[in-house]
């Protein structure tokens, strides 16, 4: 897939780095991406995965934009309020990069659409603010053979960590899955949702982007990516820690205690 005199000139910082250059322009151009959520974390992963010129992003989102989401959701304005996220998502996209094609899903994902959604995307990165979705997503994405970027948030914390369970790592064991590394989800109400807890509008920005640099490093292929490490962001303390987790074979999904 070539690349027109505008988007060399549009993509030419991507163009001079060795471990992106044409080739890798070419495979973000030629790749389909699907966003879950279009708030805080999917407003500036969006932005950037735009800016690098990926070439269709879907984005999933069944609500509306709000007052309260403009703290920290960027890709939103005011005038915006009262209009579905997906439409102003896909808006925000095309001011930004012509060159991008948005395919809004005005939806909430199921068990019964989740699988369906998935399988046209080559990558899904998973932005969303609830544990059903989180885990949903993430339990679709290994029988669909999807990779899948997943952040989470709250207060003043972020993680983020990358999935390929349904390949081997390079010491030929499996690939961890969601459920390697939480098997289950909390119980109802033992964790406040941002609503009642508060985010820093900011943080939601740097989970955000760094999402976005992790979808394009599976991508392109530069670099070492977070299968098997959970990235651990403290904005109180201004620290960053990576933990490395493996796959558990007794996890509930693919291990000794899964139903299949």
């Amino acid at each position: 897939m070539s690349l027109s005199p505008e988007e060399i000139e549009r993509y030419a910082r991507h163009l001079v780095l060795r471990e992106i250059g044409g080739p890798g322009q070419q495979k973000l151009k030629s790749a389909r991406v699907l966003v879950i959520g279009a708030g805080g974390l999917g407003a500036p992963l969006l932005q950037y995965l735009a800016a690098a010129g990926v070439g269709t992003i879907g984005v999933v989102d069944n609500d509306v934009v709000s007052l309260s989401n403009l703290q920290r959701q960027v890709i939103h304005d005011t005038p915006g309020v009262g209009r579905p996220k997906v439409e102003s998502a896909q808006a925000a996209v095309a001011r930004l990069n012509p060159h991008v094609r948005v395919e809004p899903h005005p939806l909430r994902l199921t068990e019964e659409n989740a699988g369906a959604l998935i399988a046209g995307y080559d990558l899904v990165a998973d932005g969303s603010d609830n544990f059903a979705t989180r885990y949903l997503v993430s339990d679709a994405c290994f029988y669909m053979k999807k990779p899948l970027v997943t952040a989470a948030v709250g207060g003043f914390d972020a993680s983020l960590t990358t999935l390929r369970p349904f390949e081997t790592g390079p010491d030929g064991k499996p690939n961890p899955t969601y459920r390697c590394l939480f098997p289950e989800p909390p119980p109802p109400g033992t964790v406040p949702s941002c609503e009642e807890a508060g985010i820093l509008g900011a943080l939601t920005g740097i989970a955000g982007a760094m999402m976005a640099l992790e979808v394009l490093r599976q991508i392109v292929g530069f670099g070492e990516g977070l299968v098997g490490r959970l990235l651990l962001i403290d904005t109180l303390a201004m620290r960053f820690e990576t933990l490395r987790y493996a796959f558990d074979p007794d996890n509930p999904l693919t291990g000794t205690t899964s139903p299949r």
